[in-house]
């Protein structure tokens, strides 16, 4: 069977995460930029390959100075490492795995994936959705800031939750 190619829809898919501030609340974030392509020989898109990436300077959490301290030296160090790279090993129909690179680290990870199935759109166009989620622990990847306030509080959890959704466009 020939391999079909598919292209990220930037339009219609988002990338969150979601991490503990002081281990009492959860703070949301996202990134704005990003881009990814899939290739696969079979409807179901088992066996699909994916390489994703994203822009770490379209980090946004809704508060700019937060934002500016993510994208500094103590967490992603966007000006050395400007991009949050995955490329994937596996694809089950239900498990995704691959590796996944943050600052210049690559490890591999396991996600959900849930493919939300085919349709076409306005203009004809095929597009498939998935849905991908999963967790990983923030200092593997060498994201090891550990603010601790004056009362002993750690500031910052260390699972980060990724929640991903993106649709594909099929190319001709």
């Amino acid at each position: 069977m020939a391999t079909t190619k598919w292209v990220l829809d930037p339009m219609h898919s988002e990338v969150q995460f979601k991490v503990k501030h002081l281990v009492i609340s959860t703070v949301t974030g996202s990134f704005r930029t990003f881009e990814g392509d899939l290739e696969t020989e079979n409807d179901d898109f088992t066996g699909a390959s994916a390489n994703f990436s994203l822009d770490v300077d379209s980090l946004d959490t809704n508060q700019s100075q937060r934002d500016e301290h993510l994208k500094a030296g103590d967490f992603f160090d966007a000006a050395q490492f400007p991009k949050i790279t995955f490329k994937s090993t596996s694809y089950d129909g239900s498990t995704l795995v691959g590796d996944l690179t943050i600052k210049g680290i690559t490890k591999s990870v396991t996600l959900d994936a849930e493919h939300g199935g085919s349709a076409a759109d306005f203009y004809g166009n095929t597009k498939a959705g998935f849905e991908v989620t999963g967790k990983i622990n923030r200092k593997d990847f060498g994201l090891t800031w550990d603010g601790v306030t004056e009362a002993g509080s750690i500031v910052l959890g260390e699972d980060i939750k990724l929640i991903i959704n993106v649709q594909f466009a099929k190319q001709a």
